[in-house]
């Protein structure tokens, strides 16, 4: 089973895609994070992110261990990672690394869930792919964003997370690569209005109509 799950930042794809590896066991990857990890080296080097080569220099040796620095939840992290994103170089650096994820994933279990920007579209397009689409409104997100950096001990300004998340939902959604769009076959979720208990009983019945036995 490999469950792709795309949406903008802070809409809940997260949580909802541990908490799906979990019941399902399957292995999680958060995408994000490897742009994230190329976007915290880029910004330790004291290069632009927006400096294509310097940042397909960085993707290019990017490994599982890169994942775990505690950096990469920052906003700083989060805005390098939105514009190396772009980088077609950077993209193709990571590809096989999520698509070898998802196809054979670490450990003794039963498949893959990954989240992300462009998993359904482009990372793991096949039809036998679960997909999701997990949205919430701008507001709404930058509620959930600033209560997280606040949990993490910071003093998120609402105003400044709106716009900065304003600008990137613009990047994420018109970058000539892998923009972010909602997959044809993918199942959307609106959690605006949702708890995410609701949000994963809504993913749950939709993954069992899928995997349903015919008959």
């Amino acid at each position: 089973m490999i469950i792709a799950i795309d949406g903008p930042a802070a809409a809940g794809k997260g949580t909802l895609a541990k908490r799906l590896a979990a019941h399902f066991h399957l292995a999680y990857l958060e995408t994000g994070l490897l742009y994230r990890a190329v976007g915290l080296r880029i910004l330790r080097a004291r290069q632009n992110p927006a400096d294509a080569k310097a940042a397909a220099e960085a993707a290019s040796s990017i490994a599982a261990d890169d994942l775990h620095a505690p950096e990469l939840r920052g906003e700083a992290a989060a805005g390098a990672a939105s514009i190396v994103a772009t980088h077609p170089e950077v993209r193709d650096a990571l590809l096989n690394f999520q698509r070898n994820f998802a196809r054979n994933p670490p450990g003794d279990v039963k498949g893959a869930a990954l989240d992300g920007r462009d998993i359904g579209t482009v990372i793991c397009p096949e039809r036998d792919v679960i997909k999701l689409y997990v949205f919430a409104s701008l507001a709404k997100r930058a509620e959930r964003r600033v209560r997280e950096l606040q949990a993490r001990g910071e003093s998120p300004i609402y105003a400044r997370v709106l716009q900065d998340m304003r600008e990137r939902d613009l990047r994420d959604a018109s970058r000539g690569v892998a923009a972010l769009k909602i997959a044809p076959d993918a199942f959307k979720i609106d959690t605006s209005d949702l708890t995410a208990d609701q949000a994963f009983a809504k993913a749950l019945d939709f993954i069992k109509s899928r995997t349903r036995p015919a008959g």
